[in-house]
Formats: C-alpha cells, sequence, structure tokens
C-alpha cells in the first residue's frame, strides 16, 4: 500500500490534517489496518473509495470546557490519510469497525489471489 497525505484548502481558510499511525497486517485472508485517531468516534469517521484509492478522514468530536486554560499540550486535530488498494483486495467486502479511537479496516484478498489446493485426478 502506499501512502500520501494531502491538505484541503477551501476559499476563506485551508484546513490541515494530522496524519494518523497505522499498523498494517497481512494475513492468509488478507490485510488489516489499524488507525490510531485519538478523540474520533463512529460519527465523525468518514471512509471514502474512489478507484483503487481508499481515503481515511477522522474529525475529533470536542465538548469545550468551561474555565480557563492553564496548561495545554494537545490541539484538537482532525486526521486524514489515503492508501493506494492492492488490485488483489476484494473491495466489495471491505469493512470498518471503530473502537476508542482505534479504526480497524479489513480489506480481504480475492478468491482468484488466494492459494487454493488443486486436486489430482
Amino acid at each position: 500500500m502506499k501512502t500520501t497525505v494531502q491538505r484541503e484548502t477551501q476559499p476563506e481558510q485551508a484546513t490541515e490534517f494530522a496524519t494518523p499511525e497505522v499498523n498494517i497486517f497481512e494475513t492468509g485472508e488478507g490485510y488489516v489496518l489499524e488507525a490510531e485517531m485519538p478523540g474520533v468516534n463512529k460519527e465523525g469517521l468518514e471512509i471514502t473509495l474512489e478507484g483503487t484509492e481508499i481515503t481515511i478522514v477522522g474529525r475529533r468530536q470536542t465538548e469545550p470546557l468551561s474555565g480557563e486554560a492553564l496548561f495545554v499540550e494537545s490541539r484538537p486535530v482532525n486526521y486524514r490519510r489515503v492508501f493506494e488498494l492492492d488490485p488483489a483486495i476484494d473491495i466489495s467486502k471491505i469493512k470498518a469497525r471503530m473502537d476508542q479511537g482505534v479504526l480497524t479496516l479489513t480489506l480481504p484478498k480475492s478468491e482468484r489471489v488466494k492459494p487454493r489446493q488443486i486436486k489430482v485426478d
């Protein structure tokens, strides 16, 4: 998979996205991608597939706190990452799950590329 990061621009403002950290594993059935996006829940997640590119956008849902900020180390950022998928992935069977800020994408291999045993007559 190839990784690219982009900046979205709109006429009135530019929006920068942080790149979520990911882990990618290969299994016998396909690939599993885990993306860490703290502060993002299911409602703030957008996954789009266009051709062989899959784009993940996570928007943080932050509740404004009352009071004066005395010390702030984190900033409320949104996440964006684009991957080019292997043509062997069966895009009709991709599944996504979001749990505690970790997105898990299951990317199954097409049956035509999975190893199979040939019966000898």
